[in-house]
């Protein structure tokens, strides 16, 4: 038998430009302030050209994406990287506006896929949610006696539709996501913070935030919480972000 072989350490090119647009609904969404500010020190930091839009109504966060996928498709510097946060009250699939109305996740994914966004064509695109996904909410569960601390055929080269994403979600299918009135969501400012402060390929960065948020105690109405991020990934290489 064979030795296997070696896994290749193959990263995405990210000496061109980045961007990043940030989206929130701070309507009856307090702390959602603290949560811009962080992103934007983080954006800063790792070097994105960084757009942000408060309160988008549903139309909205579908015009602002598009517009977003647009003006990438128009320039003719090269671009390495596409950063989008969406923060908002929320259900499972879907955000709610500023208006009230509803938008669907899907179609906002879809704006920079790889049939939609010729710029970022094989490029990594990676989407941030921070909502809710439900109304559940976790207890947690104990561990080993001890509680959980809280936390083609013409030879043309082609590619999937739908590689090259990084979906990142501030909570799982069907649960809540927390938020301080003051010090902003739970999962934003452990993001911001990893990613500020570590160095390494982001699926390991968020391993790190998994990690830092399942170790924390949130306390609901006098009950303890638990709460950890969903992270869904087609990428093909290694994404670094910082330079």
């Amino acid at each position: 038998m064979s030795d296997p072989q070696p896994l290749e350490e193959e990263s995405y090119d990210m000496s061109g430009t980045r961007l990043a647009l940030t989206l929130c609904v701070t309507k009856a969404r307090e702390g959602s302030e603290e949560d811009m500010e962080a992103l934007e020190h983080m954006f800063q930091q790792l070097g994105f050209e960084s757009t942000m839009k408060r309160d988008p109504t549903a139309k909205q966060f579908q015009e602002e994406l598009d517009k977003f996928q647009q003006a990438m498709d128009a320039r003719t510097d090269p671009i390495s990287c596409g950063f989008v946060v969406l923060m908002a009250h929320g259900l499972e699939g879907q955000l709610k506006g500023e208006d009230g109305e509803m938008v669907n996740l899907d179609d906002l994914f879809a704006v920079l896929n790889n049939k939609n966004c010729r710029a970022l064509r094989g490029k990594p695109k990676v989407y941030i949610v921070q909502a809710c996904r439900g109304e559940h909410k976790d207890p947690g569960e104990v561990v080993g006696g001890d509680e959980v601390m809280m936390i083609t055929k013409d030879n043309t080269k082609t590619i999937p539709t739908f590689t090259d994403f990084l979906h990142i979600f501030s909570t799982i299918e069907g649960y809540i996501s927390y938020r301080h009135d003051k010090k902003g969501s739970f999962f934003i400012q452990t993001l911001v913070k990893v990613f500020t402060e570590r160095k390494g390929p982001i699926l390991e960065l968020l391993t790190e935030v998994t990690r830092r948020m399942a170790e924390e105690e949130l306390v609901q109405g006098g009950k303890a919480r638990k709460v950890n991020p969903e992270i869904q990934s087609t990428l093909r290489k290694r994404l670094y972000l910082q330079k």
